[in-house]
């Protein structure tokens, strides 16, 4: 099993910046593939950003391609996704996701989930 815990969101102005981490746990959750999704008011979840298992390997939404960033510190049980240039549509809850193979891009294609954290980005 893989367990999961965001944090790291908040209040932002557009233009700015946040860094989200995802602490991961589980004896085997080093192998998997993670990833972000959100999900704004409204709106169904959809995916963000996936990191291949050993970081060699980054998949991006057009939406957020060139402002965010995802990457792992496998050593220190961690998963980030560091956000710039925020827009007001960035505004969402972030979920960590973990899932056994890479590329996925599909809610249900994932197998665990952290609670999520809130984005909130003002004009």
């Amino acid at each position: 099993q893989v367990q999961l815990v965001e944090s790291g969101g908040g209040l932002v102005q557009a233009g700015g910046s946040l860094r989200l981490s995802c602490a991961a746990s589980g004896r085997t959750w080093r192998s998997y593939a993670m990833a972000w999704f959100r999900q704004g008011p409204g709106k169904e979840r959809e995916f963000v950003a996936a990191i291949r298992w050993n970081g060699a390997s980054t998949v991006y939404a057009d939406s957020v391609k060139g402002r965010f960033t995802i990457s792992r510190d496998n050593a220190k049980n961690m998963v980030y996704l560091q956000m710039n240039s925020l827009k007001p549509e960035d505004t969402a809850v972030y979920y960590c996701a973990a899932d056994a193979q890479f590329p996925r891009f599909r809610r249900e294609e994932y197998d665990y989930w952290g609670q999520g954290t809130q984005v909130t980005v003002s004009s």
